[in-house]
């Protein structure tokens, strides 16, 4: 037992009142559950209303389970803070305001983390900054981290908020800045001490949340960890529903020439679909694993699995081989110019119920797609008109020359097998980003591609890493990451876990002999030409 427990324990026993303790130097700290309760009573500016203030006790570690529920370690004791920013009617009558919880731990490290939302956000995540953490989120390693809502109330996919000006302006980027302030006005002054390193997580939304903070925000933040960004969501949205067009071409009709939606991708044609890729691209990094490694080598020719060449049950007939093809490719306008990056070829676009592939089935935005008809050119002009989405998106912007000058880091990381967004378009803002800062930018930066994970997780991959160190270290040691050892559960071994490592783009890990399910018997290796 601590010095200073053994003396709050014999006070407390003593029945006397116990403020304050002494550190070992003499100088005076606040018990913490007395401090936690005197920071209700402070003022943070004329907007905001603290709604809840609590001290809470350790929390269990949990060991996550099949249905989805992660794998995280023990949580410390920490003074838990909820509460709101600019409360107020909307013009539609309804009640705004960004919401926001903070947790700051008991024992503090100095760090400060803005934990990034998801989806449309609408509702204030517990702040603990899971995000590639590998389990360990940032509040169990002693940062002060903080989350919010984004300045509405409602659904993930809700977006009936965007009536309202102010919510829409908040969504869009003004409620990174706000909190992120807020959250380091609070920590300075509970633990009466300066921030030392201010980071961000956050994946999809959050991801674009990161990059706007970067972009637009530069001195916020001495690192930030980018996932699988939301940074042009109505472009992305198109090239899905493109895709979905021309299954539906490709489909059989009924009676009344609509798709037969159940015959939109066979359970054959998918297993099809993913033995080509396997076929094709599986070997390329050394080992037949079922998982392709060597992205930026994979040329996947989805003519090799039409009936005409591959005949048999799952072959693929020739409308879905265009489809497959063109769907891949991305979509252009009539002049010929991508309106989105290519999709990659990856094991995951056959996932069902949530792969880039369709299913003819309702998926998270409503009913399926059944038309055959899409004008790409009238849908890119809506898109580029649309105001929210012209502030929303973060994949023009790449002067970086403030953020990366105050020795700014950023890691990017994007599953291969992403249904919503194409990994390659995060990597085409990276090589642009590249070329307008040079050096700067790739010695203070990384991209990781993970094959095989879906959407910021899932998938058959290697989908529990920890970035959140890597960050750490790269931002206050100087030490740039290249390997980082990614994990996986090992099937029907609910403790053993696999590994490899999760090389930077466009390296892969390269199988080099020994046992397939450790990383030390892999290497990252560049691909012959990149792409």
């Amino acid at each position: 037992m601590s010095r200073a427990v053994f003396a709050l324990t014999a006070l407390l026993c003593a029945g006397i009142a116990t403020p304050a303790l002494a550190r070992a130097d003499g100088t005076l700290i606040e018990a913490d559950e007395a401090r936690c309760t005197r920071v209700a009573h402070e003022r943070f500016g004329e907007d905001v209303t603290l709604t809840r203030v609590v001290h809470l006790d350790v929390t269990p570690a949990t060991a996550g389970d099949a249905q989805g529920t992660p794998r995280m370690s023990a949580l410390p004791a920490h003074c838990r803070i909820e509460g709101i920013i600019n409360a107020r009617t909307g013009a539609d009558g309804k009640d705004y305001g960004i919401g926001f919880a903070m947790a700051l731990p008991d024992d503090w490290t100095g760090r400060f983390l803005l934990q990034g939302g998801g989806g449309l956000n609408g509702s204030v995540k517990p702040p603990v900054g899971p995000v590639a953490s590998d389990g360990t989120p940032a509040l169990a390693r002693g940062f002060a981290v903080i989350s919010h809502d984004s300045g509405h109330k409602g659904a993930v996919f809700d977006d009936s908020f965007l009536a309202d000006q102010r919510a829409a302006l908040d969504f869009a980027e003004a409620s990174v800045e706000r909190v992120a302030l807020l959250g380091k006005a609070i920590a300075t002054r509970y633990y009466g001490a300066p921030i030392a390193h201010s980071y961000m997580t956050g994946c999809s939304t959050g991801g674009r949340e990161g990059m706007l903070a970067f972009q637009r925000y530069p001195e916020l933040f001495d690192g930030i960890v980018v996932g699988a960004p939301a940074m042009r969501s109505a472009d992305s949205n198109l090239g899905v529903e493109y895709t979905q067009v021309l299954f539906n071409q490709a489909v059989p009709k009924d009676v009344d020439g609509v798709p037969i939606l159940s015959q939109v991708l066979t359970d054959a044609n998918r297993k099809a679909i993913l033995a080509g890729i396997l076929d094709q691209c599986d070997g390329l990094d050394g080992l037949k694993d079922g998982m392709v490694e060597n992205v930026a080598q994979c040329r996947f020719q989805p003519a090799r699995i039409g009936c005409e060449e591959a005949p048999g049950e799952g072959c693929l007939s020739a409308g879905q081989v265009r489809a497959l093809e063109l769907g891949l490719a991305g979509p252009k306008d009539s002049a010929g110019y991508p309106l989105y990056v290519r999709m990659a070829a990856d094991t995951g676009i056959v996932a069902s119920p949530m792969g880039y592939l369709p299913t003819g089935l309702p998926g998270p935005f409503g009913p399926p797609n059944r038309a055959t008809e899409i004008d790409l050119d009238a849908s890119i002009h809506a898109i580029r008109n649309t105001a929210w989405q012209r502030l929303t998106d973060t994949n023009y912007w790449t002067n970086l020359s403030t953020y990366l000058g105050r020795g700014g880091k950023v890691l990017f990381f994007h599953g291969v097998s992403d249904f919503w967004f194409s990994p390659f378009a995060t990597w085409d803002y990276y090589q642009r980003a590249a070329e307008a800062n040079g050096a700067d930018f790739t010695q203070a930066s990384r991209f990781y591609m993970v094959p095989g994970m879906l959407h910021c997780s899932g998938g058959n991959s290697f989908e529990e890493f920890d970035l959140l160190s890597a960050i750490v270290a790269f931002v206050e040691e100087d030490k740039a990451p290249e390997a980082v050892t990614a994990y996986r559960k090992r099937e029907g071994e609910d403790h053993v876990r696999e590994s490899r490592p999760l090389c930077p783009y466009p390296a892969h890990a390269a199988y080099q002999g020994g046992d397939p399910r450790r990383a030390e018997s892999f290497t990252c290796e560049p691909p012959t030409e990149a792409d």
